[in-house]
C-alpha cells in the first residue's frame, strides 16, 4: 500500500528537465495518483522566449514532454496530466498569482488531495494556505540527485551543456 492515495506536483516546466522527471517518479513511488499540472500562459512566458529563443518550447511541445514523463512514470502510479491556462491569473506587478491559481487546481482535483510535491522549502507557506489537508512533501531540495533548475538551463550558452540536463 503507497503512503498517500492523491498526489500534485506542477510547474511551468521551462524547460523540463531532469529534476522535474525524478520528481514525478518520487511522487508516483508514494501516491496512487499523481496530478502532473503544467501551468502555462502570460507575459512571464513571452519574456523567457525572447531571451531563450534557442530552448523556447511551445506550451504543446511541453505538453508532450510531460506526457512521455507521465508515461514512463505511470509504471509506478497511476499518473494523470493536466494543463492550467493561467493568462490573465497575474499580480499588478506582472508575477504570478498563485492564489488566482488555486480554484483552477481546485476543480481539477476537487478535495482528494494528501501530498503536494516540490523541490522548494519557499513554496511551503503557500501550500498550506491552498491545500491544508496535503502535506508539502520536498524532493531532493539541496539538488543533490539533479544539481539543476529551469533558471540554470535558461541560463547555459551551449546546446551541448543543456542537452546534459533535458528530459
Amino acid at each position: 500500500m503507497k503512503k498517500y492515495k492523491t498526489g500534485m506536483y506542477g510547474g511551468k516546466f521551462l524547460p523540463f528537465h531532469k529534476g522535474h522527471r525524478y520528481c514525478v517518479e518520487f511522487a508516483a513511488l508514494e501516491c496512487e495518483t499523481v496530478y502532473v499540472i503544467l501551468f502555462w500562459g502570460g507575459p512571464e512566458e513571452e519574456m523567457i522566449r525572447l531571451r531563450n529563443p534557442e530552448i523556447w518550447l511551445s506550451v504543446e511541445k511541453r505538453t508532450e514532454q510531460m506526457k512521455r514523463i507521465c508515461e514512463e512514470a505511470s509504471k509506478y502510479a497511476k499518473i494523470i496530466p493536466a494543463l492550467i491556462d493561467t493568462t490573465g491569473l497575474r499580480l499588478p506587478d506582472g508575477s504570478e498569482d498563485w492564489e488566482a491559481e488555486t480554484p483552477l487546481v481546485r476543480k481539477l482535483l476537487g478535495d482528494k488531495l494528501d501530498a503536494v510535491y516540490s523541490s522548494e522549502e519557499s513554496y511551503g507557506e503557500y501550500f498550506s494556505r491552498a491545500y491544508p489537508e496535503a502535506v508539502h512533501r520536498l524532493v531532493d531540495v539541496k539538488r543533490i540527485h539533479f544539481p539543476i533548475s529551469g533558471t540554470d538551463i535558461r541560463g547555459m550558452k551551449s546546446e551541448m551543456e543543456r542537452a546534459d540536463w533535458m528530459v
